[in-house]
């Protein structure tokens, strides 16, 4: 990338970008964000209608159709990788969904439980080690996780466990990839505005705000985006814990 590049705001031009879940909320503006810095991006979902929707309107977008949680799902979107850019700069771990369960009230079934920890969890560690074997020059890995990483939603406790563990996971790989100057960042939005948090009264911020500080993270190489209200979500937690953390978990 070029000085005139960063001035204009194209920060990111040339770079090859593989996100996955890109087909709505943070995916999406995630898409929209890189490409309009001048990325090559190409992202997955298990929707071929959906991907087609997108691409209509983003021509230069690559897509590939690929269930994340599944072997021969990892194996076509890395697959695309290859065969679309050679090599990668930059993975982004974004495909998660946020279940509500009751555990006091209803019991949850193994199967259930098995597929929300290996979309919030496990697929995401699985790709970062395949993305990290696989493309040697990779500059930077992002994984979205969420500001319920520190303090798990009432609603949904295996969320918060999931993402925690995500949050763990991604302290732990920044000290292992330090000497290999790749950049891992964590990104942790507060409740965001989607199709999927519309029955939800508490405040919400844009999937596009959350693209916007993921951008501006990954370019000042920061160890996590906090954005939104989750920016002052450590501090306050060592300061009020309980109260914090009793007003965040009802949101």
């Amino acid at each position: 990338m070029s000085n005139s590049d960063a001035v204009n705001g194209r920060r990111f031009a040339g770079n090859n970008v593989a996100i996955t879940g890109g087909t709505s909320g943070i995916g999406l503006a995630l898409v929209d964000a890189f490409l309009a810095e001048g990325a090559s991006v190409l992202t997955c979902a298990r929707s071929p209608d959906s991907l087609a929707a997108i691409q209509q309107d983003r021509p230069g977008l690559h897509t590939v159709v690929a269930d994340v949680t599944q072997p021969e799902g990892r194996s076509a979107f890395l697959n695309a990788i290859h065969t679309h850019f050679g090599d990668l700069d930059i993975f982004v771990s974004n495909a998660g969904l946020l279940v509500e369960h009751d555990f006091a009230r209803h019991e949850v079934s193994d199967n259930e439980l098995a597929s929300e920890f290996s979309l919030n969890l496990v697929a995401p560690v699985q790709l970062t080690a395949s993305v990290l074997a696989q493309f040697e020059r990779i500059k930077a890995i992002t994984l979205v996780s969420s500001g319920y990483a520190l303090v798990t939603p009432t609603r949904s406790p295996t969320y918060g466990a999931a993402k925690a563990g995500l949050h763990g996971f991604a302290e732990g790989l920044r000290r292992q990839l330090s000497e290999r100057q790749i950049h891992v960042l964590e990104v942790l939005p507060p409740l965001v505005d989607t199709p999927a948090t519309a029955h939800r009264s508490a405040a919400k911020i844009s999937p596009e705000s959350v693209a916007a500080e993921t951008l501006s993270s990954l370019h000042a190489r920061r160890p996590m985006a906090l954005v939104g209200q989750t920016k002052w979500l450590p501090l306050l937690l060592r300061v009020m814990p309980a109260r914090i953390a009793d007003i965040v978990s009802k949101t």
